[in-house]
């Protein structure tokens, strides 16, 4: 039902937000008698939830600058109310604020920016405070923004906080499973944090689109093997009362600062179940069967279809060639390293010194060995001219199984051999390339890269692990 002419006037309203007990409605109405679109922000009041809202209250001059004031999101308790506006000594064309109060019956004080790391010349709007408080949704626009601009016309981020007297952490995209090459606005995340509401539009901001929802879903296979078992029951137990991240998955996904029974409860309900990571972005099991250890490799090289959970193009899935005796698996999957945070893993067993595991054709080796000294290596850099490949100490030609893998998390560069980190550095971009990927040989396909020994369970995720 319409709310009707309490609330609605004929110069527009939009961008609600409703108070956790029902009873404050947080809105944006453009101003009256104004020719273009400025909106002001407005509140209305009931005292119960089966009442009709009283009339709205403009917020007023300490709120509401003399731009556009829009998007409000109240948080659980009422105390602070986030928004988009320009008009103040900002850091772009529209900024996100926040404006707080001491209680419930005190007037809002002047909104302070969220500052330079939300913040950026561009655009951040359409904020969506969790109820705890703790992790901020927003959009950013497509325009004068810089290292932030995606493939899309606007796009949604997020940033968190250990604690709602912390200071906000760097913003990350959602990335393509959210984001899509079109409009993506207005996030706002249920109350217990389960669900992500959005708008989903082709052809512009203000040009219609649907609501979109996205569940929200705790990683809990810790240590990326595909299965959730005793293994991150003990990770927890080790962190146990700590503030880790990587086990902190309760009540909501993104925790609560302690790993604690809440966490245990979450992950105990995981506990032998398919495992569900939306960041697995590729995945080649090579024919492994169940068990400890890994069974089955690219080196058979007989013919066997690879099976990849996710491909952006959804077309062949590749295929094993033989070359020079030696089996090399080719797959058309993209994944290009600078847009962000990824992973890659492989169980190896063999090799030789000069020899590739993982390579992106038109790129560079991801995963080989070193040509003088058969360590692990990594060629994944920036595109600069002073940027040195990374080297660890690790030699895996012993004749054993070894779980390898690479991670960067957007600033630092990883390598880790059967879960122990090996080396790692500073790196804050990697060079941009779309190509396929070669399993067991070199981006080039060149001579003497080609793997000899076994590759096997390979898998490719969106986001930095820890193995």
């Amino acid at each position: 039902m319409n709310l009707g002419t309490t609330i609605n006037t004929t110069a527009g309203e939009g961008g609600v937000s409703i108070s956790s007990d029902g009873l404050s409605l947080y809105f944006d109405t453009r101003q009256t008698g104004t020719s273009s679109a400025i909106n002001d922000l407005w509140m209305a009041t009931r005292a119960t939830t089966d009442e009709d809202w009283l009339n709205p209250v403009h917020l007023g001059p300490t709120v509401n600058s003399s731009g556009d004031d829009y998007s409000p999101s109240i948080s659980s308790d009422e105390l602070s109310l986030y928004f988009t506006g320009p008009g103040r000594a900002g850091y772009g064309n529209y900024d996100l604020w926040v404006t707080e109060r001491e209680t419930v019956f005190d007037p809002w004080g002047t909104p302070a920016n969220l500052g330079p790391t939300i913040n950026s010349p561009g655009y951040e709007i359409d904020p969506g405070i969790s109820s705890d408080g703790r992790v901020l949704f927003f959009t950013i626009g497509m325009v004068n923004c810089g290292s932030r601009c995606g493939h899309g016309g606007t796009e949604i981020w997020m940033t968190r906080r250990a604690t709602i007297d912390a200071p906000w952490g760097e913003p990350a995209n959602l990335g393509p499973i959210v984001n899509s090459p079109g409009f993506e606005d207005y996030p706002n995340v249920s109350t217990d944090g389960s669900v992500l509401f959005f708008r989903r539009s082709q052809s512009g901001r203000h040009d219609g689109g649907d609501i979109w929802q996205a569940p929200i879903i705790p990683i809990v296979d810790f240590n990326s093997d595909g299965k959730v078992d005793g293994t991150e029951i003990l990770a927890m137990a080790d962190r146990w009362g700590t503030d880790d991240s990587l086990c902190d998955i309760g009540p909501s996904a993104w925790g609560d600062g302690v790993v604690d029974l809440q966490d245990l409860i979450i992950l105990s309900e995981y506990i032998g179940e398919p495992v569900d990571d939306p960041t697995l972005v590729a995945h080649w099991a090579l024919d492994e069967a169940e068990g400890s250890f890994a069974a089955d490799s690219a080196g058979n090289c007989d013919g066997d279809v690879l099976n990849p959970l996710w491909q952006p193009d959804a077309g062949h899935v590749g295929g094993a060639l033989e070359l020079d005796g030696t089996c090399v698996v080719v797959v058309p999957v993209t994944l290009d390293p600078a847009i962000g945070p990824f992973s890659v893993l492989a169980w190896v067993k063999g090799g030789a010194p000069g020899q590739v595991i993982i390579a992106q054709g038109g790129g560079t080796n991801w995963l080989m060995l070193d040509p003088s000294t058969g360590v692990l290596m990594t060629d994944l850099k920036s595109g600069g001219r002073s940027a040195e490949v990374l080297y660890s100490d690790a030699v895996i030609t012993d004749g054993t199984w070894h779980r390898v893998g690479f991670t960067w998390d957007g600033s630092t560069r990883s390598l880790y051999v059967d879960g122990m980190l090996v080396a790692e550095d500073a790196q804050g971009t990697l060079a941009s390339c779309t190509g396929g990927l070669n399993i067991g040989a070199a981006h080039d396909m060149a001579a003497g890269t080609y793997w000899t020994g076994l590759i096997d369970d390979v898998r490719i995720y969106n986001r930095a692990i820890t193995p």
